[in-house]
C-alpha cells in the first residue's frame, strides 16, 4: 500500500477530538481507529502490537541484527483531528501536476485557496496536492504522520538486509485538545529516543516550542439594580475588561512571531455580578515566561488593592514547558536527521513550534523527542492540503533515520 493510499484511508475515519468529553480517549471513533490501526500494523508484519484501554497504539519493527544491545529508536503520530473544523465525511480531490494557480474548492460554495493568500502553494508546483472540498479539514494533522510512519515500516519489514535495531511506533489519542500523552506509558514504549511526526513542511526539524500555561482570572462584581446603582454597582464584566487593559498590547498573539511570546485573552464570559477570563501564557524564553505569569499576578494585586477587596482571583497553572533543554544533551538526534535531509537533498528548516506537540512533554517525562514535519499544510481549516511528493519524501526520511541505528 502507498502513502498516498493509506493517508485516504486513514482521512476518511473521523477522529475529531472532544475537548469538552470527560472520557479517554474523548471520543469512541478514536478508540475504533486504534483498534483498526492495530490489526493492519499486524498484518503487515510489526511485532509486540498493542492497544491499552487508553487509546494508546504501540508496535515494534524487528531488529535485523540478532542479538541488538544498542539504543531504541522510535517513532509517534497522532490520531485525533482537531475540532476546529469537522473531520466527518472529508471528501479528497488530487490535483495532478498543481499549475501554481487558484484552486477551486467548492464551485458551488465559491471556496478558492489562492497562493496570493497562501504563498506555501508556490513551491509545489508541478507536483500532486491532496486538498478539501472547501467544507472540512483534510486530517492531514496527523493522519500523513501516520501513513508515513506505516509505510515506512511496511518498506523496513520487507528487506530486511537493512540493517537496524528494533524500532518502537507509537500512535497517541487526544493530541489536538492538548491530552496526547496524559497516560503515554514511555516505560512499555521501550524506546530511548523518538521523532514525533506531526504536520508541517518536508525538511522542518523542531525541537524548540514555547513554555505554556493557563490562566484563569474571576471577577467579583457588585450587582445592584441599574435605577439605584450610583457609588454602589461594580460591573464585574469591567473588572475584566479593565484587567485585559493591563496587559501589555504588544504581546498580544496577532502582534508576534518567531520566538516573541504572548499573553492571549482565551475567552471572557459573565455577568454584572461575576465574570471570568480564561488566558494562555506563552514564550520560548523561561525567563521571559515567568516574567508573563508575574505581570498578570501584579495586575490582580493592584485591582484588588484599587478596589479594597478581592476583586480579582487569579490561577495559573503551567501546560508544558520548552523541549528544548531535554533535546540539547542529545544533540545526535538533530545531527542525524540534517545528515538524512542532505543525503536526500531536503533542505532543512530549523525553527521554533509556537505552540506545543507530544514530543514536549515526552521529552520531560525521559524520552527525547523532537518533530519531523510531514508534507501538511494549512492544518485545522478547510484550507489544509499535504503534497503526495513530500509525503513520500518523509518516508524516505524515516528509513534513513532507521538505518543510522545499528
Amino acid at each position: 500500500m502507498t502513502v498516498t493510499e493509506r493517508f485516504l484511508k486513514y482521512i476518511a475515519v473521523d477522529t475529531t477530538s472532544d475537548p469538552s468529553s470527560d472520557t479517554f480517549p474523548s471520543t469512541r471513533s478514536q478508540e475504533a481507529f486504534a483498534k483498526a490501526l492495530a490489526e493492519e500494523m499486524k498484518e503487515t508484519g510489526l511485532e509486540n502490537v498493542t492497544v491499552d484501554s487508553y487509546g494508546y497504539v504501540f508496535g515494534t519493527i524487528p531488529s535485523t541484527i540478532e542479538d541488538y544491545q544498542g539504543k531504541i529508536l522510535g517513532f509517534i503520530a497522532h490520531m485525533d483531528t482537531s475540532c476546529a473544523e469537522s473531520g466527518k465525511n472529508i471528501r479528497p480531490r488530487i490535483i495532478k501536476n498543481y499549475d501554481g494557480k487558484d484552486i477551486v474548492l467548492n464551485e458551488e460554495k465559491q471556496i478558492v485557496m489562492s497562493p496570493r493568500d497562501f504563498s506555501n502553494l508556490t513551491q509545489y508546483q508541478g507536483q500532486d496536492l491532496i486538498v478539501t472540498d472547501g467544507t472540512t479539514l483534510l486530517g492531514g494533522d496527523d493522519k500523513a504522520g501516520i501513513a508515513e510512519i506505516l509505510t515506512a515500516a511496511q518498506y523496513l519489514l520487507a528487506h530486511p538486509e537493512i540493517p537496524h535495531g528494533p524500532v518502537r511506533v507509537g500512535f497517541t489519542p487526544d493530541e489536538e485538545i492538548g491530552q496526547g500523552t496524559d497516560h503515554f506509558d514511555v516505560e512499555k514504549f521501550g524506546a530511548d529516543f523518538a521523532y514525533t511526526m506531526d504536520g508541517g513542511e518536508c525538511g522542518e526539524l523542531e525541537y524548540e516550542n514555547f513554555n505554556a500555561a493557563e490562566a484563569v482570572a474571576d471577577f467579583h462584581g457588585v450587582s445592584i439594580h441599574p435605577g439605584s446603582a450610583k457609588g454602589k454597582m461594580i460591573n464585574a464584566l469591567r473588572l475584566a475588561m479593565e484587567f485585559e487593559s493591563l496587559m501589555p498590547s504588544a504581546q498580544r498573539p496577532e502582534c508576534t512571531e518567531s520566538r516573541e511570546g504572548f499573553i492571549h485573552l482565551d475567552a471572557l464570559q459573565g455577568s454584572v455580578d461575576h465574570a471570568r477570563s480564561e488566558y494562555i501564557i506563552r514564550d520560548h524564553d523561561m525567563s521571559l515566561f515567568q516574567e508573563k505569569k508575574k505581570h498578570m499576578e501584579d495586575m490582580s494585586r493592584i485591582m484588588n488593592i484599587k478596589y479594597g477587596y478581592e476583586a480579582v482571583s487569579l490561577k495559573i497553572e503551567d501546560s508544558y514547558f520548552n523541549m528544548k533543554e531535554k533535546i540539547e544533551p542529545h544533540k545526535f538526534l538533530i545531527d542525524n536527521v540534517l545528515k538524512v535531509y542532505e543525503k536526500l537533498g531536503i533542505r532543512p528548516q530549523i525553527q521554533p513550534i509556537r505552540g506545543g506537540t507530544d514530543g514536549a512533554q515526552l521529552s520531560f517525562k525521559g524520552l527525547p523527542c523532537p518533530n519531523l514535519g510531514t508534507g501538511d499544510h494549512n492544518c485545522h481549516g478547510h484550507f489544509e492540503f499535504v503534497c503526495i511528493q513530500a509525503m513520500e519524501k518523509s518516508v524516505e526520511v524515516i528509513v534513513e533515520l532507521v538505518k543510522l541505528w545499528h
